[in-house]
């Protein structure tokens, strides 16, 4: 059974839709990748996912509930948390202090805060060794690790992340990739939006193709990454892959 379903999203931005008719699911244990180029509807995809947007229609069922009109932050109490693209660290706080932020749902219950707090700085060495350090001098490798450390400080069961590997380098890319898979081996559902398709492909377990707000391609990662209209489209655009289809249709 599917941790996370989402089935016939409809969001609108006004009168524009963003997404429409979008059905997805994420497994325990399972690392999805949702692709697409800029306007797609990825991030609208995981901000409504999360409870920041809501649909017209559509549900989202989160291990058997229907959270599509839950508030956010109840949402992360249920164990579904979000790292933001572009990380939104708090800068002019120190390294645990932006942790201590991400446990907020552990006010009151100061030595699991401290627990928990312990554990992802084992996960990421880095942090532990900055700990002190005001967030805004570290690295953008750095900051992607306290971005992901402050969603782990809830022990989500299922991880989303809004482009990762933004602004990082190829080989920091890979690594953030590559320990985000860790979650997944652990048994943590994981939702990532990557526009770096190839790398996200590499360590995915299945993908979805976004164009403008629905979905065009779907299947494993290694399918899909071997697809000759996904080769293409990453040299010449997602939305070729729109054109192809269509011209198959007739």
């Amino acid at each position: 059974m599917a941790l996370l379903e989402v089935n016939d999203l409809h969001v609108f931005y006004g009168n524009i839709e963003a997404i429409r008719g979008l059905s997805i699911h994420v497994d325990p244990g399972e690392m999805v990748a949702v692709l697409g180029s800029n306007g797609a509807g990825k991030t609208t995809t995981l901000r409504t996912i999360s409870g920041l947007e809501r649909a017209r229609a559509g549900s989202i069922v989160f291990d058997g509930a229907d959270i599509s009109r839950t508030p956010a932050h109840m949402i992360v109490g249920r164990g579904l948390c979000q790292v933001p693209e572009g990380r939104r660290i708090f800068s002019t706080l120190t390294v645990a202090e932006n942790l201590n932020l991400g446990g907020y749902m552990l006010r009151g219950h100061p030595q699991e805060l401290r627990g928990r707090r312990q554990r992802v700085l084992e996960t990421f060495p880095r942090l532990a060794e900055r700990s002190h350090q005001l967030a805004g001098t570290l690295s953008g490798g750095e900051q992607q690790m306290l971005a992901i450390g402050r969603a782990l400080m809830n022990q989500p069961r299922l991880l989303a992340l809004d482009e990762p590997s933004l602004g990082l380098s190829p080989i920091l890319a890979r690594m953030i990739l590559r320990i985000v898979r860790g979650f997944a081996d652990q048994g943590v559902a994981v939702l990532v939006v990557e526009q770096n398709a190839r790398q996200a492909l590499a360590v995915a377990d299945r993908a979805y193709v976004l164009e403008t707000g629905r979905i065009a391609l779907e299947g494993r990662a290694d399918e899909l990454a071997a697809d000759d209209r996904v080769q293409r489209a990453y040299l010449g655009g997602f939305e070729s892959i729109a054109r192809e289809e269509g011209a198959e249709a007739r």
